[in-house]
């Protein structure tokens, strides 16, 4: 796991509040950048930048939104500010930013577009990480409750969504897209593994 020194550079920071944190992390989304997938490991910090640029410029947002981005070679690179073993509020999935993590996934993950077998391993071991001490198993369920109306429920509703889940349960879009989201399946059963749960019965 790479910290934010490793993309983010004096001349691109911006001055920001101090982080905000909530007492444990239940449930992880997964998102998709929707920037180009053909990008050299090598370019993975130029990318990040300009996602950090275009969320806290032309969004106004107080620092980049996900606590976590994978690329396709499947290096981690700590996002938001805050500790990436602390629960740091989010700005990644509007509604459901409490007590959840959200990891983005580098590239476009479309209908029939590969992903990299490297991605869906490193975000399996990063949701069981920081599932592991609140004890979510990531093939579970949780109850979250709504703080803003423009997500897909009203603020003040609970709703029932994956612990490991995709943008589009919280929000109305298609993040991660559909790729991706047809993995998730597999990436929960992995986390699982390796926080050494028995793996699903599925006779």
């Amino acid at each position: 796991m790479l910290p934010r020194s490793a993309w983010l550079d004096a001349r691109t920071r911006r001055a920001q509040p101090p982080p905000r944190y909530d007492d444990r992390v239940v449930a992880v989304f997964v998102h998709h950048t929707d920037t180009p997938n053909d990008y050299d490991c090598a370019d993975t910090p130029a990318v990040i930048r300009t996602l950090y640029t275009g969320q806290t410029g032309s969004r106004d947002w107080d620092d980049i939104g996900y606590q976590f981005l994978v690329d396709r070679c499947g290096t981690v690179y700590e996002g938001r500010a805050g500790g990436v073993d602390r629960a740091v509020t989010g700005a990644h999935t509007q509604g459901f930013n409490h007590r959840t993590t959200g990891i983005a996934a580098i590239g476009t993950f479309t209908a029939g577009v590969p992903v990299p077998r490297a991605m869906t391993e490193a975000i399996a071991a990063l949701a069981a990480w920081k599932l592991g001490p609140s004890g979510a198993d990531p093939r579970g369920t949780v109850r979250l409750t709504s703080t803003n109306s423009l997500s897909r429920y009203a603020a003040g509703t609970t709703a029932t969504l994956h612990v490991v889940a995709g943008h589009r349960e919280g929000y109305r879009t298609t993040c991660p897209g559909a790729a991706l989201s047809a993995l998730l399946p597999e990436i929960r059963e992995e986390a699982a593994r390796l926080q050494g749960r028995a793996p699903t019965d599925t006779r």
